[in-house]
């Protein structure tokens, strides 16, 4: 299978090692500087790369491209992008979607007090967060636990097992796409658009 990814930061360089570790082709990187983790890793690995402004476009992905990762990518994955990949393209959020569309779905888990969360691997369409789910997965909230802490102990790791778990699907034929149930869905904005008055 042939994969681009489209990222930054540690998820977007843990998911390069992890495609290319399994066995798969990496035909591209996008990242959003030169100066990224993902890039870099790209760069030294002889992996073409290059750097996405706002959008992602068709022009961007190469002709043989199967699957486009999103790993931590903050750009828009455009319908003739996705169109381009022979599946579509893939992204990881951070909760149990239809639950916490948004930005910043881990600090409101926290702070709503929930005691469970998740992250969801879902199919990328034209909305956030909207696509149908690929693959699923919970952990526990511990009381005492950062948005970090969260994300070190069971989130970031579990994105890269889900992503996995949805390349070893594709590679037998079963493509996992479970619609989302709207009437369970919610959507927080992003955390710095709050004043600390309306959270408390």
């Amino acid at each position: 299978m042939n994969v681009m990814i489209v990222g930054q930061k540690w998820l977007g360089a843990e998911a390069l090692r992890l495609v290319r570790n399994l066995g798969y082709t990496i035909t591209c990187v996008a990242a959003p500087s030169k100066k990224d983790k993902l890039y870099e890793l790209a760069m030294s690995s002889g992996i073409k790369a290059i750097v996405h402004d706002k959008s992602l476009n068709d022009s961007h992905v190469p002709n043989d491209t199967d699957l486009i990762i999103c790993a931590h990518a903050w750009c828009y994955i455009t319908k003739a992008a996705r169109g381009k990949s022979l599946h579509g393209a893939v992204g990881f959020h951070p909760s149990l979607l239809p639950r916490h569309r948004g930005k910043d779905a881990i600090r409101w888990a926290i702070h709503m007090k929930e005691s469970v969360t998740g992250g969801t691997v879902y199919w990328m369409d034209d909305k956030a967060d909207t696509g149908a789910i690929a693959a699923q997965d919970w952990c526990h909230i511990r009381p005492t636990d950062s948005p970090v802490d969260l994300w070190k102990r069971e989130l970031g790791p579990m994105a890269l097992d889900l992503f996995k778990k949805v390349l070893s699907d594709l590679s037998k034929g079963n493509r996992v796409a479970i619609k989302q149930d709207e009437e369970l869905a919610t959507f927080e904005p992003a955390w710095s658009c709050i004043k600390l008055s309306d959270t408390v």
